[in-house]
């Protein structure tokens, strides 16, 4: 496929009017299914006082109330299960940090959308039949690695799965299998950049030309230098385990919004305080109800991410609605002393500091009643003589800008290179350990 394809043309350009008629065929088959056969839905329809013909309209879907993750955890691990396990083929998890994992069920056919959608999203990045992918997701319960290794087979492409390797295997991968497409979390490639460096190894002399990355927020900034210095261009993929993995919206060549798929998913985007839904281009939490999902369908489940959704044709051709890249979560600010501290205004102030980077972790504890913060940032090359005071160096600077920034003390501790996102493993941003 040539630059600018379309996996799937018939659906990814159906007009406007088509996919919200396709959607409303599909949202009510989904919720009929859901009430009838998911214990959780059945209650809370009933609590609500609501039946599946209350819905007789996509605006309709308003009436019905969230779900959340933790409504997932409740039912783990199968509760939320529409049909019995002996017709479930795959179950994955999500990694979350706390509580239990939420647990996520597919049918054969689910599979087989799965990786429908993760081609789209790979072809729209500029993947093509012709590259020789390498995957470093994570696999296993975590359902990025699996997702895109099956697309990118769909496409006809030959995947190296090389999973979480150290990095200088995956370098070496990279060299000896003459590898042109990378797929994978976007610190991780970002760290692979920085190790190609140490090691000598020139980009140019490597075959890459596109990456496919995902799986945590990421700025503009590290696009660029991702980009710059693999000498490749780099699109985002979206997805969640809740609703089904990597797929669910992905970036064109033109780069400029994730391309949703619609005839999968219907999306909302609303104020995280009151639930309101929000206009077209206002930033709010994401929220998403599947429309084809077998094994667990989900209604109006709050992602915890917050983007914005642009209507607006795209000049690729494809007419899915899109959204803003996903820079932060609703559950990512810190409030200290009166101040909202959020990951992308730190990410700023570590930019500045040369030699720091960009991973780092944040986290608020209370000591005898006392609010308090302490930043662990990596050093973004291993350093030569005289690394004590380097470190010592680095660590004033960052110490003094941050508590500029912030207007009150905090703890900083400069942390080994990629130790915050070891082997392309996603590591929290922020840790809250406070009793609020």
């Amino acid at each position: 496929m040539a630059a600018g394809a379309i996996w799937n043309p018939e659906r990814e350009t159906m007009p406007r009017d088509e996919i919200e008629q396709f959607q409303l065929e599909r949202l009510q088959a989904t919720i009929n299914r859901a009430y009838r056969n998911v214990q959780f839905y059945g209650r809370t329809f009933k609590s609500h006082d609501l039946a599946p013909e209350d819905v007789g309209s996509l605006e309709d879907l308003k009436k019905l109330p969230f779900t959340t993750k933790e409504d997932l955890r409740q039912a783990y691990p199968y509760g939320m299960f529409a049909l019995p396990l002996r017709e479930v083929v795959r179950i994955h998890a999500s990694s979350g940090t706390t509580g239990p994992a939420t647990v996520v069920g597919y049918t054969k056919n689910d599979l087989d959308d799965w990786t429908e959608l993760v081609a789209r999203d790979l072809v729209a990045g500029g993947v093509t039949k012709d590259d020789v992918v390498q995957v470093f997701f994570g696999y296993g319960l975590f359902s990025g690695g699996f997702g895109l290794h099956q697309g990118a087979e769909l496409i006809g492409a030959s995947v190296l799965p090389v999973s979480s390797a150290d990095i200088e295997s995956q370098v070496k991968v990279m060299q000896d299998f003459r590898t042109t497409a990378l797929v994978g979390i976007p610190s991780y490639a970002l760290q692979i950049a920085e190790a190609m460096q140490e090691m000598g190894v020139d980009p140019n002399s490597l075959c890459l030309r596109v990456a496919v990355l995902g799986g945590e927020p990421w700025s503009h900034e590290t696009r660029g230098e991702i980009e710059d210095k693999l000498k490749i261009r780099a699109t985002d993929i979206y997805g969640l385990a809740e609703v089904g993995g990597p797929g669910v919206s992905g970036e064109c060549e033109h780069q400029k919004g994730l391309h949703i798929a619609e005839d999968h998913f219907i999306v909302e985007v609303v104020d995280p305080k009151s639930g309101e839904t929000l206009q077209p281009g206002q930033e709010g939490e994401l929220v998403f109800t599947t429309v084809h999902k077998e094994g667990m369908p989900v209604l109006r489940y709050r992602t915890g991410d917050i983007s914005s959704i642009d209507p607006e044709p795209c000049p690729c051709g494809r007419t899915f609605v899109r959204m803003a890249r996903v820079k932060r979560r609703v559950d990512d600010m810190i409030i200290i002393h009166g101040k909202n501290i959020l990951p992308e205004d730190i990410a700023r102030v570590i930019a500045q500091v040369e030699g720091v980077g960009p991973n780092f972790r944040m986290t608020a504890d209370r000591v005898e009643g006392e609010d308090t913060i302490e930043i662990e940032v990596e050093l973004s090359s291993v350093l030569g003589e005289d690394t004590i005071r380097a470190i010592e160096q680095r660590d004033q600077e960052l110490t003094e800008r941050l508590q500029r920034f912030l207007g009150f003390e905090l703890s900083v501790k400069i942390a080994e290179p990629w130790s915050l996102s070891a082997n392309g493993e996603k590591k929290p941003t922020v840790i809250d350990r406070r009793k609020l």
